[in-house]
């Protein structure tokens, strides 16, 4: 069980924050939301660096991670938490406007479990968070952190 770990989202538009918030809290979801603006911020909370220093241990249940975002993007932070043996089980769900085929096969190339191309349409853009967020909360079973 996930014990409520608390669900990190990469994203840099604020607009797809306020969505994505809005679609899990529709679903009652009790895991707690941090949303972080980039590449380096999303690091400093999984490193506890910076202000995210005294938060509460543990790996989240799952990281959304916005590929195209200033100053580190998601496939670059994907790139180095893969390689860090303490991220090796983080879930990490690649959730972009990118149709990118390249940006698809690299992120898999690079240890996403999964890759979701943000719908433009605003009830599908809800329903699709709605289930990846109760999936990857709810229903995954994560291993046990070490």
């Amino acid at each position: 069980m996930n014990d409520l770990r608390p669900i990190l989202l990469a994203e840099d538009n604020p607009k797809d924050v306020e969505l994505t918030l809005e679609a899990l809290s529709e679903h009652n979801l009790a895991n707690k939301v941090v949303a972080v603006r980039d590449g380096v911020e999303a690091l400093e909370f999984l490193r506890y660096e910076g202000r995210f220093k005294l938060r509460a241990r543990g790996n989240p249940a799952v990281l959304f991670l916005d590929i195209k975002m200033p100053r580190m993007d998601g496939i670059e932070l994907l790139q180095i938490i893969r390689k860090d043996p303490l991220f090796k089980f983080l879930p990490v769900v690649m959730l972009t406007s990118s149709r990118e085929e390249s940006d698809l096969v690299k992120s898999y190339e690079l240890g996403a479990n999964a890759f979701v191309v943000k719908p433009v349409d605003f009830n599908h853009f809800i329903d699709v968070i709605k289930q990846i967020g109760v999936f990857w909360a709810l229903i995954n079973e994560l291993p046990p952190e070490r």
